[in-house]
């Protein structure tokens, strides 16, 4: 499966005579000559990052250079490459979130070690707390994420508690006085 059709676009772009559509083709005609396995990591880390942008039903800014930053480090990609995987990543999850999010995180799940599980979850926090806080919705689609990742309520809380400073729920909390 080429890059292009696990993102859901056409196996052969349409051509288009703007300096910008070239510049967006070169880019996903480099993530297609990826070798395959390290595509579709990145095509699904990208993705469950922007299924937790989105949990509070907003991706903001700060999100999206958060997951940009992330898939340029952990993919290993330059920053045109990550730009477009987060960019399709964003469009797919908007328009088909519903039907796609088990999936594309079971296939995560099936392609990835252990701990590349774990620091998905830390990147999703991460993501999360970009804007100053991990909301109560993006805390429940990251507790879910790790159930679908068949990682244990410990190693979900392991990685939670690095975070814990961020978590909207733990904030403004009434002191023991």
């Amino acid at each position: 499966m080429s890059i292009r059709s696990f993102l859901g676009l056409p196996e052969q772009p349409q051509r288009n005579t703007s300096a910008e559509t070239e510049t967006v083709r070169k880019v996903i005609d480099a993530l297609d000559h990826l070798e395959e396995g390290h595509a579709r990591f990145i095509a699904a880390f990208g993705y469950i990052l922007s299924r937790v942008a989105s949990a509070d039903l907003r991706v903001t800014p700060e999100e999206t250079r958060a997951m940009e930053r992330l898939v340029m480090d952990r993919g290993r990609l330059p920053e045109e490459q990550a730009l477009i995987v987060v960019q399709m990543a964003k469009q797919r999850n908007h328009l088909f979130g519903g039907t796609e999010n088990f999936l594309v995180t079971r296939e995560f799940d099936r392609i990835a070690t252990r701990e590349q599980k774990l620091e998905l979850l830390d990147c999703l926090f991460a993501v999360s707390a970009a804007e100053d806080g991990v909301s109560l919705a993006e805390d429940n689609e990251i507790r879910q994420i790790a159930s679908e990742l068949h990682l244990g309520h410990p190693d979900f809380i392991r990685v939670r508690s690095a975070w814990a400073g961020q978590l909207n729920v733990l904030k403004n909390l009434p002191s023991r006085d």
